[in-house]
């Protein structure tokens, strides 16, 4: 299938970025795929078995998810008894979900920096966003979200706020009072539904934003501090450099290079202390 740039393996499964030919076949084979094509309208979903055919020669990226990642995160929406777990084939791709599958193509592209945290990170909200958009769509609501980690809608909604804007400056106590929770009970479903407090999943999408905008050369450093909510570029440049362990330039620098010959397939990156 095409010509690996990228293949990284965890606990998710298989991610892998590839640059395919005209008619090129991408293969589910026993697990199911989601292939996001660079550039395209669409999302593609492979049952066990199927098959999308390339069109245009393009760059893909293809997450083979492991099918115990996905249960243990949303048990309704793929149930073990069930070997066809997505309803349609092609579906109109949503900004979100465009921009977590660029951020995720250009980080696998750096994998220098990417540590294990941030690809899991990433990794759920792309499935979330999935099962948002395409999924609870299509089935009544209340068995789709049972048993799953996400199943309180308080806590979905206030992830929805902080995707909205991610923002250095943005207050949890207000974020908290917006769902209709008390700060301490906020925080321990928040930490319980997601693996993240709710300042450290704020961080996460900060850095996701930023790699974002600094890979795609949208604004200046100082514009997209400013964006974030920092009152000064130099203290994004230290929260970049603490989050991905390089400055925001140097990033920026690398990330608008040609991608270099194509690497052996690794584990997940480690998380840096």
């Amino acid at each position: 299938m095409g010509r690996g740039l990228r293949l990284v393996e965890g606990r998710f499964g298989r991610l892998v970025l590839v640059e395919l030919s005209s008619s090129e076949a991408v293969e589910a084979q026993g697990d199911a795929a989601i292939v996001v094509p660079q550039g395209s309208e669409e999302v593609i979903f492979l049952n066990p078995g199927e098959v999308h055919v390339s069109v245009n020669a393009t760059r893909a990226l293809t997450l083979h998810p492991a099918g115990e990642w996905l249960r243990s995160s949303f048990p309704a929406a793929f149930p073990a008894e069930d070997p066809r777990p997505f309803p349609a084939m092609r579906e109109p791709i949503t900004p979100r979900i465009r921009q977590l599958a660029d951020t995720l193509a250009i980080e696998m592209l750096n994998d220098r920096f990417l540590s294990t945290e941030r690809l899991e990170f990433m990794l759920q909200e792309l499935l979330l966003s999935i099962v948002e958009t395409y999924l609870a769509r299509k089935r009544t609501a209340a068995p789709l979200w049972r048993g799953s980690r996400f199943e309180d809608s308080r806590i979905r909604r206030a992830i929805s706020l902080l995707r909205a804007h991610p923002n250095k400056d943005l207050s949890i106590d207000d974020l908290a009072s917006q769902v209709g929770l008390s700060r301490s009970r906020f925080y321990d479903l928040f930490q319980l539904c997601t693996g993240f407090s709710p300042r450290a999943y704020l961080d996460m999408l900060c850095v996701e934003t930023a790699i974002s905008r600094l890979s795609t050369g949208r604004g200046k450093i100082a514009e997209v501090s400013a964006e974030l909510g920092f009152s000064a570029q130099s203290n994004f440049t230290r929260f970049f450099l603490n989050q991905v362990g390089v400055p925001p330039s140097e990033y920026r620098r690398a990330a608008t290079r040609e991608p270099s010959e194509p690497a052996a397939p690794q584990a997940a990156p480690q998380t840096e202390g």
